[in-house]
């Protein structure tokens, strides 16, 4: 177990109280994430804190008004699903790279450059993030996020998000082995002919375009047609 120069400390605060407990850095993080699924090596000091660096206990009648119980477990849980987490600085540093990671990939896969139509390299999102010194937070959803950095990343890197529709014609030799990636991509409508040949109308970001047709094109050999269409009409 961590020894509690090693503990980080998790808060909640309400009506003006604080509440503050020592807990290990990585169980806690880990538990918080659901990564962890039960709270065994998580909390370092059985003590409930108004301040824990002064080692300030909280009023046991501050305790059970907030959190309706004097359960140091109980109480565990609520604060690490309802409160804050104080991460160490290498924590902090593995989650930004993390949440920085997940943006680049949702910008490689949906987003175009205008000049080419052609997806960015990932290499080259990776630069202009750099290059920019974008603040990304390492709590927020990557989505959520996603706009705000799109906003900054523009004044480098030329960006489109922008999604087809496309029909595609599949042989019957090949129709129920591509079924089900088709289906991955979002089958918007789909028709069987008498043959067994399968025609189906998708709808994906452009910047996938590359890999959808290298994809299919790959587990038909070569026999697939696809059309970029408009409405996504049969």
């Amino acid at each position: 177990m961590t020894t509690l120069d090693k503990a980080i400390i998790a808060a909640y605060e309400k009506g003006g109280k604080r509440f503050e407990i020592y807990v290990d850095p990585d169980a806690a993080q880990a538990y918080r994430e659901g990564v962890k699924k039960d709270l065994k090596n998580i909390l370092v000091a059985e003590e409930v804190y108004s301040d824990a660096k002064k080692g300030e206990k909280a009023k046991t009648s501050d305790v059970e008004k907030t959190f309706g119980t004097t359960d140091i477990m109980q109480i565990l849980d609520f604060i690490l699903k309802n409160g804050e987490i104080h991460l160490t600085t290498e924590q902090r540093r593995k989650k930004v790279e993390e949440k920085r990671k997940q943006i680049i990939a949702i910008i490689a896969r949906e987003a175009i450059d205008p000049r080419t139509n052609a997806p960015h390299p990932i290499i080259r999102i990776e630069n202009a993030l750099e290059e920019a010194k974008i603040h990304i937070d390492p709590f927020k959803d990557a989505r959520e996020q996603l706009e705000d950095v799109v906003k900054e990343l523009r004044v480098l890197l030329p960006l489109k998000f922008e999604k087809i529709t496309v029909a595609v014609k599949v042989p019957p030799t090949f129709a129920h082995k591509c079924y089900g990636t088709l289906k991955n991509y979002g089958i918007k409508k789909e028709q069987w002919l008498s043959d067994g040949s399968l025609i189906v109308v998708v709808e994906i970001f452009a910047g996938l375009q590359g890999e959808f047709y290298d994809k299919l094109n790959k587990m038909t050999n070569g026999t697939v047609e696809t059309k970029v269409i408009e409405g996504g009409k049969f």
